[in-house]
């Protein structure tokens, strides 16, 4: 009598693929806050690709997931550095008296109305 053929033993699961919306979500309403309509825009592409990554998960294409999951870890580091220099900015702002200077022009401007 011959025996069976061995079972190969069963492949581990894959890991699973983040999808980085949180992070994607928060870098974005932080950048818009510091850095106006500049900071949305790859926050936005950020979500879009964060979104992906489950959809394609449940269609079974893990390297698909993978590749939309790294492009939004790309793009919420470029949101992230972008509020990061938008903080940096306001900080820089209020130190030098930009704050003052902004005050002075909007009374200004409101006289000008009268």
């Amino acid at each position: 009598m011959s025996m069976p053929p061995p079972v190969p033993p069963a492949s581990a699961p894959p890991q699973p693929v983040q999808n980085h919306l949180a992070w994607a979500i928060v870098s974005t309403v932080v950048a818009f806050c510091l850095c106006c309509f500049v900071g949305a825009i790859p926050g936005v592409v950020a979500i879009v690709y964060s979104a992906q990554v489950n959809k394609k998960l449940n269609l079974g294409d893990v390297q698909g997931a993978m590749q939309a999951s790294a492009n939004a870890k790309t793009w919420c580091w470029v949101t992230t550095g972008l509020a990061i220099f938008g903080l940096l900015l306001n900080v820089w702002g209020f130190m030098t008296g930009g704050t003052e200077q902004y005050m002075q022009m909007i009374e200004e401007m409101q006289r000008a109305q009268q």
